[in-house]
């Protein structure tokens, strides 16, 4: 799925109005239609239900919406707050409308004065401001959105929580709009992607409400989704007479003393994401460990007992991945800056061989174009400096793939990737008991396996990133978020696998 800023849907809005055709007003009513269709789904008629309306169009919607609530039996009234006297064209038609056939129904809130008309009530409804907000929100519109958001009630936001701003939040020191949940209109704004925000976006959910779809396919951006859609396009399918040889040799490049099972997990998780043969690369005292717990696996020992110093660089191998418990001692350095500089097959770079090119910045100039770098964000920190909040974040991840040429794959809730050609995408999969030991290093065996064999390099980050999501997902059905462990996810590889297929 694309992503768009607030300013482009606009346009996406204009373009839908203009060509299916339909009128603007109707536009918001089928809007209107699919939110409340969504309200009646996880509400119940008797609850008390207000919805705080804007004098744009987001105000409109939530005057629709409330007139449609009212028409199903819902215990429901709208408060417009009086900010300005000019109204949007749609808002001042849906004002009369709701006012002629429920009057009681509607009031309006001109100051901080009556605050307490919003007590009592167990769903209050933000339809304030919307997308189309450009500032921060102040005076008495701040003093209603933090009242509301002291109170023990439901919160439900239409469009985008009012106060957050569309993508770029940095200096937005204005009130904004706390939501349970966030219904968006046909796309989820770009900044629900961001972790400062989630307090403000809570869960958020996607309602189609018939946008063009040329106006969609011909709009350019650079943002987004990982979803089932261009993942099904991206996933191979085996052809009845394959072998072994057809997909692929890995070489894994893991482990030192303490941190074999870092090791252990991403040969797992590389076996189980499919490639045909594996080598992994350990240190003399991991070799008893490894035979053992992945018999699966052939092995290459280092020179080493207890760390990664070098490898032969053999033609071979399809793929290579490196990092997971590697450690950081000057030999171990020694062996990665070798291994960049010979390696003649896609590379993946996790843990610690990142934390070494961080700690040694002329490596990031030898990077092979195309390599995958899996950092979490304390890593890419390290790497590629500080930014003030995640929308400064991602506009320095996509500046330095397009400068590198390489893909940088940003781990967290909504795992960011970004291409050489400057193109994010947003990861839809996962949950948070996948923030565990371990969950770094089965997604670089996941990669690994499949740039070993033969995806593109940017198709194998986006496939394994979902993936790995999808398989965490599954897990859960059977866990906690609490209890899953890094093993819960490479055991239901398998099932994330079918349930793309499918």
């Amino acid at each position: 799925m694309k992503l768009f800023t607030s300013a482009q849907i606009k346009e996406i809005d204009a373009y839908t109005i203009k060509n299916e055709p339909i009128d603007s007003v109707d536009l918001m009513e089928r809007a209107a239609t699919e939110l409340s269709n969504y309200m009646m789904a996880i509400t119940k008629p008797e609850q008390k239900i207000i919805v705080v309306c804007g004098v744009g169009n987001n105000g409109g919607d939530g005057l629709a919406l409330t007139r449609i609530l009212l028409d199903h039996g819902y215990n429901v009234k709208a408060v417009l707050a009086r900010f300005s006297n000019s109204f949007s064209k749609n808002t001042g038609i849906n004002i009369n409308r709701l006012k002629q056939k429920y009057p009681k129904a509607y009031s309006e809130i001109v100051s901080s004065s009556n605050l307490n008309l919003f007590d009592g009530n167990n769903i209050i409804v933000d339809a304030i401001f919307g997308s189309g907000l450009t500032r921060p929100v102040k005076g008495f519109i701040a003093e209603i959105i933090e009242y509301i958001n002291s109170l023990e009630v439901l919160r439900i936001a239409v469009d985008v929580p009012s106060g957050l701003l569309g993508e770029d939040n940095t200096g937005n020191n204005g009130a904004i709009f706390k939501a349970h949940y966030t219904l968006g209109l046909q796309f989820p704004s770009i900044s629900f992607f961001f972790p400062e925000n989630q307090d403000y976006v809570g869960e958020f959910f996607v309602l189609p409400i018939g946008l063009h779809p040329e106006a969609i396919k011909h709009t350019e951006t650079n943002y987004y989704l990982i979803d089932d859609e261009n993942t099904k396009q991206i996933l191979q399918h085996r052809k009845k007479y394959a072998h072994k040889g057809n997909f692929g040799h890995a070489l894994l490049i893991a482990g030192s003393y303490g941190k074999f099972g870092a090791a252990v997990l991403s040969a797992r998780a590389c076996l189980r994401a499919g490639v045909g043969l594996l080598t992994s690369h350990i240190p003399v005292r991991a070799y008893t460990i490894l035979q053992a717990a992945v018999p699966e696996s052939m092995i290459s020992i280092d020179e080493s007992d207890y760390i990664f110093t070098n490898s032969s660089i053999d033609e071979k191998y399809n793929a290579i991945g490196v990092g997971p418990g590697l450690g950081c001692k000057q030999n171990t350095y020694k062996g990665l800056k070798n291994l960049i500089e010979n390696a003649k097959c896609p590379l993946v770079f996790d843990a610690d061989a990142l934390n070494i090119i961080a700690a040694n910045p002329d490596l990031l100039d030898i990077l092979p174009q195309n390599s995958i770098l899996t950092p979490h964000i304390g890593e890419f920190e390290r790497l590629f400096g500080k930014t003030a909040n995640s929308y400064q974040r991602v506009k320095l991840q996509k500046k330095w793939s397009e400068k590198l040429k390489i893909i940088i794959v940003c781990k967290g809730a909504h795992t960011s990737v970004s291409l050489p050609q400057g193109n994010i995408f947003f990861n839809t999969t996962g949950n948070p008991g996948m923030a565990t030991a371990g969950s770094g290093d089965v997604l670089t065996g996941i990669i690994l396996s499949l740039l070993a064999q033969n995806y593109f390099p940017q198709n194998a980050a986006l496939l394994g990133v979902y993936l790995h999501g999808l398989a965490g997902d599954i897990a859960l059905t059977n866990q906690s978020e609490e209890s899953l462990i890094a093993n819960d996810i490479i055991e239901h590889l398998g099932n994330a696998f079918k349930r793309l297929k499918e």
